[in-house]
């Protein structure tokens, strides 16, 4: 579903990408992990057309997007949930799950049923200003926003950022179900074991490259996913 060659992406002058290959395929989730500031968060903005690669190549389904704008790359079937949530705290659960219908606004009565099975709680707080919510509950309405353009794909950008852990396992327990019901996820993590519990795959990314690679078990075990992760 998603392939990307020999990835370079720089912020003006200053690279921060190098020669990434990493794919995606339909029904998977993928972790992508490493410590902060290694490039994971780069690395999604330039799948969803935030930023422009220097180099190489982003194909999804076989087309090459890595030219095209976000507004130009969210029709075609992929929804970015970005770190730190960028919901508008003005405005009611429903009206932000709403606006994340504008690219696709057919069947979005449906899809928001879908979100609200999904994330019980923002169907009880549906009126409510998402300003007034807990971290947990902005962060399901993030996820449940990304999921109202019917997205084949979901770049999911630090989840469990500030979480209480029973909040974590609820938001991942969310995740492992959106993916059995059909979405193929790219999930940006820093919480190692959560990640890897409802990982397919893995890659482990130190300095802009792209250091290891392997299954959710293969990476588990080994000894130096956890150094990368801790920038050693």
């Amino acid at each position: 579903m998603l392939e990307l060659e020999d990835l370079d992406v720089a912020y003006g002058d200053i690279q921060v990408i190098w020669d990434v290959d990493l794919t995606v395929d339909e029904g998977e989730t993928v972790a992508l992990l490493g410590a902060n500031g290694a490039g994971k968060t780069t690395i999604l903005k330039t799948i969803c057309g935030d930023l422009a690669p220097k180099s190489g190549s982003v194909r999804y389904k076989g087309d090459e997007i890595g030219d095209l704008p976000t507004e130009e790359v969210v029709p075609r079937g992929i929804a970015h949930v970005p770190e730190g949530r960028e919901i508008f705290v003005d405005s009611t659960v429903e009206e932000n799950l709403r606006l994340g219908a504008y690219s696709n606004p057919d069947g979005s009565d449906g899809r928001l049923e879908r979100v609200y099975e999904i994330f019980p709680r923002l169907q009880e707080r549906s009126g409510q200003r998402a300003g007034t919510l807990s971290g947990g509950e902005q962060q399901m309405l993030a996820i449940g926003r990304g999921l109202m353009s019917d997205p084949d794909l979901l770049l999911l950008d630090e989840a469990s950022l500030g979480l209480a852990p029973v909040l974590v396992d609820d938001v991942f327990a969310a995740i492992e179900r959106i993916n059995e019901e059909g979405t193929t996820v790219l999930l940006v993590e820093q919480d190692l074991d959560s990640a890897l519990r409802v990982a397919d795959r893995g890659y482990v990314i130190e300095s802009g490259r792209i250091s290891l690679s392997g299954t959710a078990e293969e990476l588990r075990d080994d000894e130096r996913v956890e150094a990368a992760y801790l920038g050693g």
